[in-house]
């Protein structure tokens, strides 16, 4: 689980390079993202990518830090969007120790680099255009999203499919993991899966 391991850079929780690529041919990383993106663009993305609501704060403390050093680690970047926030590592691992289950204040701009580093959406949109080509008349398929991003492009392009009479039919409402799913692995939480069947 490339997420996971810390040599891949996807973690604000342990340190590694600022990498995030899921493939590793891709040629630019997270560093270099971080590196050459204005702060107009960079807020945009922590905006539209991750719904990060302090996305203008977090801009302005990533191009402040860059400015001071390049941002090669995950720990840099975190110390970076902690600062936003008006935070330290230290505090920040203070507060956690009070409260597990507070949401690191990175989280959400790890999940937009991440996102612009593997052209996520980009490859989400060429396997919606795609998907009805894939499907056998009456096959179904179904698309898990994170992020409420994805889960537009899903809905929408299920919706354009069943207009054009590729669907006859499409999820009417998304279906989430229940409670008990969640309490065994949290990760589901945000998860929201759409379903479409070919039109026979």
């Amino acid at each position: 689980m490339q997420v996971d391991d810390p040599a891949r850079g996807f973690s604000y929780r342990r340190e590694g390079p600022l990498d995030m690529r899921m493939d590793r041919r891709r040629p630019r990383t997270a560093a270099d993202v971080v590196a050459a993106l204005s702060e107009a663009e960079l807020e945009a993305a922590l905006r539209d990518l991750a719904d990060e609501l302090r996305a203008a704060a977090v801009a302005a403390a990533i191009v402040a830090a860059r400015a001071r050093a390049p941002l090669l680690t995950t720990t840099d970047l975190a110390r970076a969007v902690l600062a936003a926030h008006g935070l330290t590592l230290d505090a920040w691992k203070a507060r956690q120790r009070r409260e597990p289950d507070a949401p690191h204040p990175a989280a959400r701009a790890f999940q937009a680099l991440r996102i612009l580093v593997n052209d996520e959406l980009g490859g989400l949109d060429r396997l919606l255009a795609a998907l009805p080509w894939c499907l056998r008349p009456g096959g179904r398929a179904g698309v898990l999203s994170f992020h409420s991003g994805e889960d537009r492009r899903v809905k929408h392009a299920f919706r354009a499919g069943l207009d054009a009479g590729l669907y006859d039919a499409v999820a009417d409402e998304v279906v989430r993991a229940s409670p008990r799913e969640v309490a065994s692995n949290p990760r589901a939480a945000p998860a929201k899966l759409r379903w479409a069947r070919r039109a026979r």
